[in-house]
């Protein structure tokens, strides 16, 4: 007799289903497990045996073979302990497998039965809903599971004892809540920024369209107070784009207690960053900080500090979209649309072009400098701005600035116009003007005669490449946007190409 127990294998956030063949024979005593396992589904063998063993379940002197099936399917992760142990118990006749049948199982077992916590349960439990089936989960994961489905059967139980118990009729779990997590502390509010009127609406800009923002000033300018701020006048995350964060974050075990957030992502590596650690990879291609920020905002601090092979591996999934690790057993795509906001002094010094300061390389330490940032990845960078230094006597007894509710209000109106816009000519588009399709583009920005002869003329001076022609149309656009303006005006496409010469100058220093 074989006893059947489904579990699901994860490629990308994608749950597909493994069958767990569990047979029980005559022969030489031992457990073997088959199909492809990795050294954790290896090792699987002396957790279940110790937790059965805890549990009062003693293996018969048999020989047990555990197949995983599809067989040429890598397996990776704790995650099989509790399917591998339900299917023994049901080959014993301890559970009944025809219950089984109607759940799909993960998660981890503790030698002393109880069962641990496992990443990617949320889109196991996705993947279980569309199957018609149920979920069996560690208990600490049971909120992050909820959110599937309401009417979908989901057990979340401590420990094996208990999880037998329920189906003997003995003990009843009771289906687990969906949970939100309510972060303690607020967002950091842009009211405690002195000064940087121009740094400030370019960040409004760039929040109000979801483009990409690089900001370059001497050390102590606020750059990064200016980033950390971002979030905190950037929408809530909608509830699609809630499940999609979530089932990226389960997969890298970043949900805390199995609760979700409607705060959108904020990732900021520090410079040491590995290429697999930023687009994703590794023994078992995990997804990255690219992934990790998609629906909210990838910040890069120092940025030329960051190697150029580690940079440049951003392009791709700054224009599709998504990361694609290709390896020579098998090919994993996470989602990674993300916003990219960097800052970065001038040069090494920090103070090149600052009045007063001189560098003692002289314009070789920038061009140095700005020279390991490549022209195609600041070509994908939608605005470029210089934060200029604030003296600290102009922090003394200075007025307090726009607190970040005023400026969230505009960008959040600014966004309904976009989403308005997009649902009505390109339906399922992400709905914001940064993401907005070429063939769209110049529909929605359509210039007036004037704005054709200032983007022309500046096209030539500036020497736009296709690519940059069009951002700076999505930047005028939102900055109409901003303004409740109907069509693209000529102020708008003078704003946007301000933003523009900014990465020039860097062109031309590098």
């Amino acid at each position: 007799m074989v006893a059947h127990v489904t579990t699901v294998a994860f490629q990308g956030i994608e749950a597909v289903p493994v069958d767990v063949q569990v047979q029980i024979a005559p022969g030489f005593p031992g457990i073997v497990i088959v199909g492809l396992p990795d050294k954790a589904v290896a090792e699987s063998r002396e957790r279940v045996r110790a937790a059965l063993h805890a549990s009062g379940l003693a293996l018969p002197p048999k020989r047990i073979v555990v197949n995983l099936a599809p067989a040429d399917l890598p397996k990776e992760g704790s995650h099989y302990d509790l399917p591998i142990a339900l299917g023994l118990m049901a080959g014993l006749g301890v559970l009944p497998g025809e219950q089984l049948a109607d759940f799909v199982v993960l998660g981890e077992l503790a030698l002393d039965g109880t069962v641990a916590p496992v990443a990617g349960v949320l889109p196991a439990a996705i993947g279980a809903n569309a199957m018609g089936r149920g979920l069996i989960c560690p208990a600490a994961c049971g909120p992050e599971a909820a959110w599937a489905g309401g009417d979908m059967e989901i057990l979340a139980p401590r420990s094996l004892i208990a999880l037998a118990n329920h189906f003997k009729g003995t003990q009843v779990l009771t289906r687990p809540e969906p949970a939100l997590r309510r972060d303690a502390g607020g967002l950091a509010d842009l009211a405690d920024i002195r000064g940087q009127e121009s740094a400030r609406r370019g960040l409004e800009i760039a929040a109000a369209g979801g483009h990409n923002l690089l900001m370059a000033g001497p050390p102590g300018a606020g750059k990064s107070m200016l980033a950390s701020r971002l979030p905190s006048i950037l929408p809530p995350l909608a509830p699609k784009e809630l499940l999609e964060v979530s089932m990226i974050a389960s997969i890298g075990g970043e949900l805390s207690g199995g609760k979700l957030t409607d705060r959108r992502p904020f990732r900021a590596p520090h410079h040491s960053a590995s290429m697999a650690a930023m687009v994703g990879g590794g023994l078992r291609a995990r997804p990255g900080e690219a992934s990790l920020a998609h629906h909210g905002v990838l910040f890069l601090d120092e940025l030329p500090e960051f190697t150029p092979q580690v940079l440049d591996s951003l392009r791709q999934p700054l224009e599709a979209g998504e990361v694609v690790i290709a390896r020579a057993n098998h090919r994993v795509s996470y989602p990674a649309r993300f916003q990219l906001v960097a800052a970065m002094n001038p040069c090494r010094c920090g103070m090149a072009g600052e009045p007063g300061q001189s560098c003692a390389r002289g314009p070789r330490c920038a061009a140095d400098y700005q020279a390991r940032l490549s022209g195609p990845f600041l070509d994908r960078i939608d605005m470029r701005i210089e934060v200029p230094a604030v003296a600290a006597t102009d922090l003394i007894g200075a007025s307090a600035s726009e607190a970040s509710v005023t400026v969230a209000g505009r960008v959040a109106v600014a966004r309904a116009i976009q989403a308005e816009r997009f649902l009505a000519l390109a339906p399922g588009s992400s709905g914001i003007n940064a993401h907005c399709a070429t063939s769209l583009i110049e529909t929605i920005a359509a210039l007036d005669p004037a704005g054709e002869r200032l983007l022309h003329d500046a096209a030539t001076a500036l020497k736009l490449s296709a690519r940059g022609y069009h951002r700076v149309l999505k930047v005028a656009r939102t900055i109409a946007d901003l303004d409740g303006a109907e069509t693209v005006g000529r102020i708008h496409l003078a704003e946007a190409l301000s933003y523009r010469v900014g990465g020039e100058r860097i062109l031309a220093a590098a």
